[in-house]
Order: C-alpha cells, then sequence, then structure tokens
C-alpha cells in the first residue's frame, strides 16, 4: 500500500472555507478533454455540454442567500470562477426557473455572465463552503450530461485583496483571448497537467 501515490491535499490546512471571501476557483474536464466547445478567433464557441456547465455556473447563486458568482468564464476543457461569500443568513433560495430558457437567453446570460433569480424560498441548516459549492455544481453538471465529465478535483486560490481580485477578474475576462497561452490548452509547450494534484 505503501506504493500507493497518494493525491496531495490542495486546501488550505486549519482555513474555514465558509467564511466570507472571495475565491477564484478552476475544475478541467476529465482527461482534459474539450467537452464545453471550441476557441476560434479569440472566443468561445458553445457546445451542449458548455451550454449545461454554464447554466448550472449561473444557477449556483440561485441556491443560497450568500453566495454570488462574480465572474466566470467557460472553457473547451475547463471553467474559472470567482465565487464571492458573504454573512451566511441561514435562509436559501430552492427551485427551478418557472420556463426553460430558450437558446439566445442561455446564449445572453454566458456572454453576460447573468444570473437566474426566478426561485422560491427556502431554509438552510449551515453555511455553505466552498466544497460544498464546487461539489453541487460539478454533480449538476454531470447529472444533466448523463455521465461523469471532471476530474477529481478542483483548485481554489484565496483572493486576499482588491488588486488580487481585478487581477483575476481580467484574467478570467480575457481567457479566451489568451487561449493560446493557456496552461489548460494542451497545444501549449506550458501545459500543465494537474490531473493526478
Amino acid at each position: 500500500m505503501k506504493d500507493l501515490r497518494q493525491r496531495k491535499n490542495i486546501r488550505l490546512q486549519e482555513y474555514d472555507y465558509s467564511q466570507p471571501g472571495r475565491y477564484f476557483i478552476t475544475i478541467c474536464t476529465k482527461e482534459r478533454i474539450f467537452l464545453f466547445g471550441d476557441i476560434a478567433n479569440y472566443t468561445m464557441f458553445f457546445r451542449e455540454y458548455g451550454k449545461i456547465a454554464a447554466v448550472e455556473l449561473i444557477n449556483i447563486s440561485s441556491h443560497y442567500d450568500n453566495v454570488k458568482i462574480d465572474k466566470f468564464v467557460i472553457m473547451p476543457n475547463h471553467v474559472h470562477m470567482i465565487i464571492n461569500l458573504s454573512e451566511f443568513t441561514g435562509v436559501k433560495n430552492v427551485g427551478a426557473p418557472l420556463a426553460a430558457p430558450d437558446d439566445t437567453d442561455i446564449d445572453n446570460k454566458i456572454n453576460n455572465n447573468v444570473k437566474n433569480t426566478t426561485t422560491e424560498a427556502g431554509r438552510a441548516s449551515a453555511p455553505p463552503t466552498i466544497g460544498n459549492i464546487v461539489r453541487g455544481y460539478k454533480s449538476g453538471v454531470s447529472r444533466n450530461i448523463g455521465f461523469n465529465i471532471w476530474q477529481r478535483n478542483y483548485h481554489d486560490h484565496i483572493i486576499r485583496n482588491e488588486k488580487s481580485y481585478k487581477e483575476i477578474y481580467k484574467y478570467i475576462e480575457n481567457n479566451p483571448i489568451q487561449w493560446e497561452l493557456d496552461c489548460h490548452n494542451p497545444e501549449n509547450p506550458k501545459y500543465h497537467d494537474w490531473r493526478d494534484e
């Protein structure tokens, strides 16, 4: 058993991931397969799975009163987002939109990072952690697609100041136009395989 490789624990020990703050999250598809779409002319063109991933991401905020997605981008084989946790009040929103959005509505929400707010009120018993939120998101996407599409873990970065927040926000915004340099792009010589981390 000693010879079996142990996965690294990439979370900060003793850190409370339910406390208010802003978190930069990256989640990759299994084997970095291009499931969500393709980049052409510095623009992301979505496949059906990419639209599902985007809609589920837009809807994260509707499940908790204290969770907001400040910015996100869906790339061919990964997702970046900034999760903003505020003080937890115990109220969450549950339910689904009253009407399913059409493709134009989905595209507008994806392009404008607009969240869906048509929900019903409910109660939550404990503040969500970043791990809860990410697991719920991954599970929702996989359930809607029909199989697990995700790499086992995810990467997080605790955003500690406004300068870092602005840099990360801009990085997410510019991700499609910098795809050739992206460390998640297998065609980039600096590609970094994080599957075992």
